[in-house]
């Protein structure tokens, strides 16, 4: 077997289905230029089949990747097949990807397939595949809870037909290391043509177990892809994080004696701007990206770091991309510091007038505070390339006034289509009153599930970043807003979710659900 683990990152589709983690096709193409950086082996963009919005997301990313192979989800019939193959027309290096389910619930509840449906499906979409890319991957949905004698048949016979992948989801995050992984080797022993196909392993983390189980996959089951996702995004309990396997295989070589392609320098950054896109904030004592993955409180702890680093870390903060010296500009920096910092960040600027636009903010947000952070510049930059689209709603400026003892009040300027509306509301708080005013023009109807802060760095000079989801007819969506005044950085943020509600394009189907 080869020594090197293929790494698979699904963010961009799988991981896209958490609730609220909806990506515009721009958000997806600067999430996919990252992952090149940090060369992700293959990037899975989206599902074709399921919007016109991913179609075009997917054919996007396409273009933009150069050195990834760029993948397209399908369900096992010829009409996703096709889709996903056009979306991909442009990609230097293209896979398609099949599922079909094969476990007795899923096949008996769900298709309402007989098992012999199910191995013929399964054939048929392949040998179509097959004739439209090279390069095919097959996947058993909820492959662990299959009976294995059956799920070795519709494996060998995908394989036969000509799939060059073959991965075995743990769809539930049902499974247990050890049984996982003499799972997928008992599998592999039952399958004649096993040696002619990549193993793949894809975890979810129901159980918290998501990358013990990927691991053990490779280790004992003899998998070479890991399916993952960067900071573990994903529906219900996430799926398997990226950045731990890779970590996990770098620091424990000594017991995997595998290698894999990544730039571990570039982990950080693409947790950053997937965290700042998605608004998912990163929990401080996650491992490797966690704000707190490096920190020392302990006496004896610090003791022993700085004597040596050895004694307390087994893996360096800056291997990862963690800066040591974070701050990096000020009011005083100039336009070239600027876009060198961008440069050095791994954000692409497509143009001078893009390039104009983030400067500006710059300077205003230098004029604001101090200090200009990492973090400063990757949220400046999130909020020019919204701002270069023609938006619905768009924040202009905001007044607001509250005292004890007084209810507070809101007064917000703001863009609703060709119109400028001004709007006053009371709320029980400053934030409640100028959501109200907002919604008082809107008109939304829409439900507000969440609305959470994150000061984006430390201190009271940072700027907030707000996260807004609202539902709508059964869509969720997340805004995002940042300003170092907590009350435009929200008011921001429900603008920004309600033109996600308003763009026809953001509508996701349930890819189970599409007929």
């Amino acid at each position: 077997m080869n020594d090197k683990v293929i790494i698979f990152d699904t963010t961009l589709r799988d991981g896209e289905q958490s609730p609220g983690a909806s990506m515009t096709k721009d958000e997806k193409v600067r999430i996919a230029r990252q992952l090149e950086r940090l060369k992700v082996d293959v990037i899975e963009a989206g599902f074709a089949a399921s919007s016109e919005g991913d179609f075009a997301a997917i054919a996007a990313v396409a273009a933009a990747v150069k050195d990834s192979v760029v993948c397209s989800l399908a369900r096992a019939n010829e009409k996703d097949i096709t889709r996903a193959s056009d979306a991909l027309k442009q990609a230097n290096a293209k896979r398609i990807h099949a599922f079909i389910a094969t476990s007795p619930l899923h096949m008996a509840v769900k298709l309402r397939m007989s098992p012999e449906d199910v191995l013929e499906q399964a054939k048929r979409s392949i040998r179509f595949a097959r004739n439209l890319a090279s390069d095919v991957e097959f996947s058993a949905e909820d492959g662990y809870r299959s009976e294995i004698d059956f799920l070795a048949r519709v494996v060998e016979a995908a394989i036969s037909e000509g799939a060059t992948t073959i991965n075995i989801p743990d769809t539930v995050g049902y499974a247990i290391p050890e049984l996982y992984g003499n799972f997928i080797h008992t599998l592999r022993s039952k399958v004649p043509n096993s040696d002619k196909a990549i193993w793949s392993v894809h975890c979810h983390n129901d159980l918290g177990m998501a990358v013990a189980n990927s691991l053990a996959g490779v280790k004992i089951g003899g998998a070479r892809q890991v399916e993952c996702t960067i900071n573990g995004l994903g529906e219900r309990a996430g799926n398997t994080a990226l950045e731990e396997v890779v970590m996990a295989l770098r620091t424990r070589k000594d017991y995997f004696d595998l290698t894999c392609g990544i730039d571990a320098t570039q982990i950080v950054p693409a947790s950053k701007l997937v965290s700042q896109i998605t608004g998912f904030v990163v929990q401080p004592n996650k491992a490797v990206v966690g704000a707190n993955a490096f920190a020392h409180a302990s006496g004896i702890h610090q003791d022993g770091i700085l004597k040596a680093r050895e004694t307390y870390e087994i893996m360096r903060a800056e291997d990862v991309g963690w800066s040591t010296n974070k701050i990096v500009l000020g009011k005083l920096s100039g336009r070239n510091a600027f876009k060198q910092r961008l440069q050095d960040l791994g954000i692409a600027v497509e143009s001078e007038e893009e390039m104009n636009e983030a400067f500006i903010r710059f300077k205003a947000l230098a004029d604001q505070k101090v200090d200009i952070f990492d973090e400063d510049i990757i949220a400046i930059m999130s909020d020019s390339a919204a701002s270069e689209k023609a938006e619905h709603y768009q924040f202009i400026s905001l007044s607001q006034h509250s005292e004890t003892g007084v209810r507070p009040k809101s007064t917000i300027t703001f863009r609703m289509g060709d119109q400028e509306v001004n709007s006053e509301a009371e709320g029980n708080g400053p934030v409640d009153a100028s959501l109200n005013a907002i919604e008082a023009k809107a008109k939304s109807g829409a439900e507000q599930l969440l609305y959470s802060v994150n000061a984006i760095t430390s201190g009271t000079q940072s700027q907030g970043e707000v996260t807004v989801r609202l539902a709508k007819g059964g869509r969720i969506v997340n805004g995002v807003g940042t300003d170092p005044d907590i009350i435009a950085a929200s008011a921001k943020a429900y603008l920004s979710a309600l033109n996600k509600l308003h763009d026809p394009s953001q509508a996701k189907l349930n890819a189970q659900m599409t007929p």
